[in-house]
């Protein structure tokens, strides 16, 4: 079993990635008979588009009709296998739901393929999901105006990170940071492919190292950091902001800083500076909420304020050159490295004597120590 299939979602909340794509897809389902009586997933491979269905049909205990639209030639094909499934009741009484994959791939030369593929969604019982690359094929023209179009977006960076560090650590394999770092920003989003190339490294050895990584050929071109904080402060759009970051090796708490850093070198009006740093403040809420209560849900509001927020903070794009500095926050972090971690180790050992956590010992103990050893 390949470890895709091995590492699948097994639940529909376990779609990486996808919540919003998930939560629309169920609110669709839920809701059949809707108006739109088919659903449109549309995106790149390896997001999740056919997992998603699978992982419901195992829930719900659907029937999982699985069919591919490059198959169908005809129009009479499409009637003949589509048509006759759709009336033909499941073995043990099971509620049905179709997916035809790859509509976008239906033969060009058969003008009334589409047209037929209508009819069947017009009179169908059961819900039916197409999924295509690009929805906006023109052989898809009149389709969509049947269908409920749900977008899968490239899967992020550090969640893709975050899913290869699980396996590995189920499968018992020892992989470097930069690896798994490395595999991701290859994947462009695709998160089958990185897993498929974690596969394939570890089938030879269980500890990866960086050289190994020359087995799958040239790696592609990572997005700077610098051409993620062009695109926030110089789009007007939010998707385009969001969108920036699926590629940066940096985790939300570094872009974050960046953003921090540079928002007075690209704004001018201090209401466009004000509404940006407020945007950041309630970006940091959530970062807060995210480590007290280890509750990932919150980085995706995190993500939205930070970068579409601040897109958005501005009333107009400004067309200057901005030279975008280094945040001090890192700066000052890395200064402090060595101190801070024999910091750290005081307070453990303090807190093994003392009985009671570094974070008491750090808030209570140590500011009353520093007055009591001023009077000595």
């Amino acid at each position: 079993m390949s470890w895709t299939e091995k590492y699948a979602p097994k639940r529909v909340e376990e779609v990486v990635g996808q919540k919003k794509a998930v939560e629309q897809f169920l609110t669709w389902y839920k809701s059949w008979q809707p108006r739109k009586r088919a659903a449109l997933f549309h995106g790149p491979a390896g997001t999740g588009k056919t997992s998603l269905i699978e992982v419901l049909g195992k829930e719900k205990n659907l029937e999982v009709v699985e069919m591919n639209a490059s198959d169908f030639r005809t129009a009479q094909q499409i009637r003949e296998v589509l048509g006759q499934a759709m009336k033909q009741k499941s073995l043990f009484m099971k509620r049905k739901i179709f997916m035809i994959d790859e509509i976008d791939g239906l033969a060009s030369e058969d003008r009334g393929g589409t047209g037929e593929i209508i009819k069947i969604i017009k009179e169908s019982h059961y819900p039916i999901v197409l999924t295509a690359n690009n929805p906006w094929n023109t052989k898809l023209r009149s389709l969509r105006q049947y269908c409920q179009l749900i977008q899968f977006g490239k899967v992020y960076y550090w969640e893709i990170i975050k899913r290869l560090q699980l396996i590995c650590e189920k499968e018992g394999v020892k992989c470097e940071k930069e690896v798994l770092s490395q595999l991701a920003k290859r994947s462009e989003g695709d998160l089958r492919s990185a897993i498929n190339d974690l596969e394939t490294l570890a089938r030879a050895k269980k500890q990866i190292k960086l050289e190994d990584l020359k087995v799958l050929g040239i790696r592609r071109k990572e997005t700077s950091i610098f051409d993620v904080l062009k695109m926030i402060f110089k789009t007007k759009t939010a998707i385009a902001a969001k969108l920036s970051i699926q590629n940066v090796d940096k985790d939300p708490q570094e872009i974050f800083w960046w953003i921090e850093q540079n928002i007075i070198n690209e704004y001018e009006k201090p209401e466009e500076i004000a509404n940006a740093f407020d945007m950041l403040s309630r970006a940091d809420l959530f970062i807060q909420r995210t480590k007290i209560r280890q509750n990932w849900k919150y980085e995706k509001y995190m993500i939205d304020l930070m970068t579409a927020g601040v897109a958005l903070a501005k009333k107009e794009m400004y067309r200057k050159f901005t030279r975008y500095q280094y945040p001090d926050k890192i700066k000052f972090l890395g200064m402090t490295k060595v101190e801070r971690k024999e910091d750290k180790e005081k307070l453990l050992e303090l807190s093994k004597n003392l009985h009671c956590s570094t974070k008491k010992i750090r808030e209570d103990f140590l500011p009353f120590l520093k007055i009591v050893s001023k009077n000595f």
